[in-house]
């Protein structure tokens, strides 16, 4: 049964990846400017939202249950009713249709050459790489907070030491919830700000972003301070720094949108899409229990020294997070000629 979960995992990433690509360029062929970015936003906001409540549903269906299973049985339906809507409400826009007139674009080219503009394209290159910064600080906090959390009360002696995996139920349920109203939150105060700074700079998209990050990797740094002696005090920092991190998810498909032409986006987002994934989310969840294993393993185990241990490997995370913020800066530097080339083209 293992490699037919494999499978059916497979296919639904092929399902997740086709639609993850083509819907944001979908959202380019309607809306231009600040309307693109605020749809955008809505798009984006299902990202956190999404994630939310799946450690929320996850977590119910299976104590309700009892079997893990269930929780499997219950996004295929959701995925039907969404792909019904899709197909009967969805209109079929002309490539670039907001953007030219008549819907008439100026530029027919190859795949390979679409690659290889794309490569050259700096400001697309450095936000990709940003891009794959926050999906690393996301996929590893996403998979591993809640068992810290629950190892901090543990330590703090509010809470019994877990036995049988799952661990700390009630602490995804939180943290679920937590990721949700941050998703809203972040998304709609980075549109925001966004729309605001663009009446003083023409570099306000990858600016606010770079703040965005270097502010969240404060308040993720944070977390391992207040978590050894509130709980409290690291959820109101896990808040934060999720808002401030969950600000760019919009403005980064903006940022694509403004560099890179109608008829390179949706390969421009595939490609963004598998980068992200490939230096992020993909292994950093591996990556940080590796490395926590690795110093829990080097001397003897206690309720605290796990805790510690897990903690000192998600301090990678904020490091990672900076260096998005690095790469959101670099965008800003070549921002406004990639935009000009593309809007010569």
């Amino acid at each position: 049964y293992f490699w037919l979960l494999v499978l059916s995992r497979g296919l639904v990433g092929i399902g997740e990846a086709s639609y993850s690509t083509i819907a944001p360029t979908i959202i380019g062929d309607l809306f231009t400017k600040n309307t693109r970015t605020l749809m955008l936003s809505v798009f984006y906001f299902a990202i956190p939202l999404g994630s939310g409540l799946g450690y929320i549903t996850g977590s119910s269906v299976k104590q309700v249950a009892g079997d893990w299973h269930w929780a499997l049985r219950v996004s295929p339906l959701l995925g039907m009713i969404t792909g019904t809507l899709i197909l009967v409400f969805v209109p079929a826009a002309k490539r670039g249709n907001a953007e030219q007139l008549g819907g008439q674009l100026k530029v027919q080219t190859s795949w390979l050459r679409d690659m290889k503009a794309l490569i050259r394209n700096r400001s697309y290159v450095f936000s990709s790489l940003a891009t794959s910064a926050v999906s690393f600080a996301t996929g590893a906090l996403g998979m591993w907070i809640p068992l810290y959390l629950h190892r901090a009360q543990v330590v703090q002696k509010t809470a019994e030491t877990c036995s049988s995996q799952p661990c700390g139920t009630k602490d995804s349920l939180i943290f679920g919830a937590i990721t949700c109203f941050t998703g809203f939150l972040g998304v709609i105060t980075g549109a925001g700000a966004t729309k605001w700074c663009r009446l003083k700079t023409q570099r306000a998209d990858p600016l606010v972003c770079a703040v965005g990050m270097l502010g969240s990797a404060i308040f993720i740094c944070l977390i391992f301070v207040a978590a050894k002696s509130s709980i409290v005090g690291a959820y109101i920092c896990i808040f934060i720094g999720e808002t401030l991190l969950f600000s760019n998810w919009a403005i980064t498909a903006d940022i694509l949108m403004y560099v890179v032409i109608p008829t390179r986006r949706a390969t421009a987002v595939a490609l963004q899409s598998f980068t992200s994934h490939l230096l992020g989310d993909a292994g950093s969840p591996y990556l940080i229990g590796f490395i926590s294993d690795l110093i829990r393993q080097s001397t003897k185990e206690s309720p605290v020294w796990e805790f510690l241990s897990l903690g000192y490997a998600l301090m990678l995370c904020p490091f990672v997070v900076v260096l998005g913020g690095m790469f959101f800066l670099a965008t800003a530097l070549f921002f406004l000629s990639d935009r000009a080339k593309a809007e010569q083209q």
